[in-house]
C-alpha cells in the first residue's frame, strides 16, 4: 500500500458555526477514530493538501501529523456537498499493525479470456472487494486471472483466495462474467 502525507490542524471547536468558518478559509474538518483512547480527535485539513488522497481509485496509507502527533491512518469516508460535489468532512481510521482493518480494493482482471476469443464480451461486476486484513497485508490492487474463463461463465467471489486476506463480500456474488453477445449467439444458431 502507498503512503500519503498528511499534515492537520488540531480544532478545539466543533459543531456548525466553527465548522462552516472552517470551510469558508477551504480547509475541511476531519475527525480520526479507533485509537486506543476511544476519543475522536478532531482536526482540520486544507482542500490543496487532501486532492490526491481523495480523487483516486487507488488505497493509501495515510501517514498524518495533527499538531504534534503522529498517526498511521486510512480514509474511511468522505461526506459531499449533494448539488456542489464540495468535500464537506473525512473520517479516518486509526490504524495498528495488530489489528485488521475493513476496506474496499480495486479489482483487475489479468488475461485474455476464452470466452472472448470465442466472440463473448468481458464484463466486470464488482470494481471493488471488501476485504479485511491487517494493513500490511492489504495489496493496491486484486488482480484475477480471466484466461481460463469460457463463454456464459462467471468468477464468484466464492471461488476467489488471497493469501492473508479476508474476502466479505457476499460468496455468491459475480466479480466478472463472460458474456454471450448478440454476434456469438446468431453464430451459435447459424452452426448448430
Amino acid at each position: 500500500m502507498k503512503t500519503f502525507e498528511l499534515k492537520g490542524e488540531l480544532r478545539e471547536a466543533t459543531g456548525k458555526k466553527p465548522t462552516k468558518a472552517f470551510r469558508k478559509e477551504d480547509k475541511i474538518p476531519a475527525v480520526i477514530y479507533g485509537g486506543e483512547s476511544k476519543e475522536a480527535i478532531h482536526f482540520s485539513v486544507t482542500n490543496s493538501d487532501v486532492r490526491k488522497l481523495i480523487y483516486t481509485p487507488e488505497i493509501f496509507l495515510v501517514d498524518l501529523t495533527v499538531g504534534k502527533d503522529n498517526y498511521k491512518a486510512i480514509l474511511k469516508d468522505i461526506q459531499v456537498h449533494p448539488v456542489s460535489d464540495a468535500v464537506l468532512h473525512l473520517d479516518f481510521l486509526h490504524v495498528f499493525e495488530k489489528k485488521p482493518i475493513v476496506i474496499d480494493v480495486p479489482v483487475v482482471l489479468d488475461g485474455l479470456a476464452e470466452g472472448v476469443k470465442a466472440g463473448g464480451k468481458l464484463s466486470l461486476d464488482l470494481r471493488k472487494l471488501k476485504v479485511k486484513a491487517l494493513y500490511d497485508k492489504v495489496p493496491e490492487k486484486v488482480h484475477i486471472d480471466v484466461s481460463g474463463l469460457t463463454l456464459g461463465k462467471s468468477i464468484q467471489v466464492g471461488e476467489l483466495h488471497f493469501e492473508g486476506l479476508e474476502l466479505l463480500n457476499a460468496k455468491n456474488a459475480v466479480v466478472c462474467r463472460v458474456q454471450l453477445t448478440r454476434a456469438a449467439r446468431g453464430l451459435a444458431a447459424k452452426n448448430g
